[in-house]
């Protein structure tokens, strides 16, 4: 017996020893179907759940709520604020908070857990980027946040951070959370299991069960967990979709966590560290478009995702701030080929591979090593250029090593955010630089018109104004980043599960980036029917 399968059986083990514990004299299968759960869906079982430090950034914690929440539309709305005003320099934020609210240890959440939170958060050097905050303090028992430049998508962040308690916060808060979310923690075992119960003093709906515990299993156990009948959640992954478990049935959810790769903009360079970046290929807009217009998403699809997930050539569908203009379809061979071959891409000595000056129509791009529907995407994408003339050579590369060389060798991106933000990121020439090392705006796009209306989005008072500004960056009916191509979106993944007959996942929001776990958005929801 491997080390792997070992492991495990004794974490089965004893998740159900704790089932049968909590079900007195009850068959452990009806304890399962009544009173508690056991899940596993990745990704919550490491002891972090600090939001100071980025826990729940994506809109996805059990243990907190925040001032706003995130709704089904993928709107904002009130949660722990019961209003809000903006300043019309859009330099002031002031909410007001419920007075009705206790954490889970029955402290009153108050408006100075607001400020401790978010001037924790500041200087936490983590993940969270509360740099345009300049400070928070309480002023007539409301929160003013006072902000060092206009910033509308704040708005969103107020949504996505979790307020802790100044009360009850230290070194070890991250594994022992106390919140005013619908759980708290009942036991953790990190990297193991996390076992949770409902919060009393939660405000919204309360679950039906006892406790729910998550499992940390790899994907070979997850598999065989979903056919062992002891567990009644298991994120799968798309090549396992079609296989057959008794009492279980398959749940496939859409998500705005897109796949797509970079593709420089600008013709090689040397940067100032001398690291060359850049593509004498993909810099040719010909080519980029050429690609977008000339594969066929869903053979991409069908080939290395098992069929699960939905062609997308659009950074944000899903969301509200996508643009889908100026509309296209795929898989048109021929036009692609006259494309590229009205710019010069020629196949001129026969080998299937076009050339132009002297350069070969093929370049290099990486798919994560600790990812292998990101490699398998690589690889039909790759196979699919080829009857464009098109060589792109697919290699694996540890995660670390290809964001590293992305300005250079196009990685496959994985996307999705709740907040607009994220349409700033991917376009603005300000994140463009050479010599920078990171997947903002990773190929290097530069455009002046996108930059004025990203400028303008971030500058607006309303998220109205600013998803509007968002939209025109993608495409104003003239220009934009949909008709640049900086890109190759190729799918939206579809996040897929085995549930147990009769349980339900309740209405679940579209799930942004996270690898399966943000179906826990709506844990407090879950209900046998």
């Amino acid at each position: 017996m491997n080390k792997k399968l070992l492991s495990f059986l004794l974490i089965i083990m004893l998740a159900v020893s704790q089932l049968a514990g909590c079900a007195n004299n009850n068959k452990p299968n009806e304890a399962s179907a009544k009173d508690s759960l056991v899940v596993s869906v990745g990704g919550l079982t490491g002891g972090n759940y600090d939001p100071c430090k980025g826990y729940g950034s994506n809109g996805t914690s059990i243990f907190h709520t925040a001032l706003l929440k995130i709704n089904t539309d993928v709107q904002t709305e009130y949660d722990l604020a019961t209003g809000y005003t903006v300043s019309d320099d859009g330099l002031v934020y002031t909410f007001t908070i419920r007075d009705d609210v206790k954490f889970s240890d029955g402290e009153p959440l108050t408006p100075e857990d607001v400020v401790f939170t978010y001037m924790t958060a500041k200087t936490s050097g983590s993940s969270v980027d509360l740099t345009m905050l300049e400070k928070a303090e309480v002023i007539d028992g409301k929160v003013k946040f006072t902000l060092n430049k206009p910033y509308s998508p704040f708005i969103r962040t107020t949504a996505l951070i979790g307020i802790v308690p100044e009360h009850a916060y230290g070194d070890t808060y991250a594994a022992n959370p106390i919140g005013t979310g619908p759980f708290k923690v009942k036991q953790l075992d990190i990297n193991q299991q996390l076992i949770v119960e409902p919060n009393e003093y939660y405000y919204g709906i309360k679950s039906p069960f006892k406790q729910i515990t998550f499992l940390s299993l790899d994907e070979e156990a997850a598999l065989a967990s979903a056919k062992s009948g002891e567990l009644d959640v298991v994120m799968v992954n798309p090549e396992y979709a079609s296989e057959e478990v008794n009492g279980m049935h398959i749940v496939t959810i859409k998500t705005s966590d897109n796949r797509g790769f970079n593709l420089p903009t600008i013709p090689e360079t040397v940067n100032s560290s001398g690291v060359t970046v850049g593509s004498n290929v993909t810099s040719d807009p010909a080519v980029r478009k050429a690609l977008n217009i000339g594969i066929s998403r869903q053979e991409i699809i069908d080939n290395a995702l098992n069929g699960v997930g939905t062609p997308s050539w659009v950074r944000f569908e899903g969301l509200p701030w996508a643009s889908l203009e100026p509309a296209f379809t795929d898989g048109k061979v021929e036009e692609a080929k006259k494309l590229l071959e009205d710019a010069g891409w020629v196949d001129s000595d026969g080998d299937g591979i076009r050339e132009k000056n002297g350069i070969k129509c093929e370049f290099k791009i990486t798919g994560r090593t600790d990812d292998l529907q990101r490699y398998n995407l690589a690889v039909a994408l790759s196979q699919n250029a080829k009857k464009l003339g098109i060589n792109i050579v697919a290699e694996a590369m540890d995660w670390a090593s290809a964001q590293k060389i992305a300005r250079a060798v196009p990685t496959c991106i994985g996307t999705g955010d709740y907040s607009y933000k994220d349409v700033f990121n991917a376009f603005h020439s300000s994140l463009g630089g050479i010599d920078i090392v990171n997947l903002g705006n990773s190929p290097m796009y530069d455009n002046p018109k996108v930059d004025e209306y990203l400028d303008k989005m971030i500058a607006s008072t309303t998220e109205e104004e600013a998803i509007e500004y968002a939209k025109k960056a993608q495409y104003d009916g003239t220009t934009g980043a949909n008709v640049d191509f900086p890109y190759l979106w190729l799918v939206n993944i579809d996040h897929s599960y085995f549930v147990r007959d009769g349980l339900s996942l309740g209405v679940q929001r579209i799930h942004p980036h996270g690898h399966g776990t943000p179906v826990v958005q709506n844990l407090n929801e879950w209900k046998f029917e």
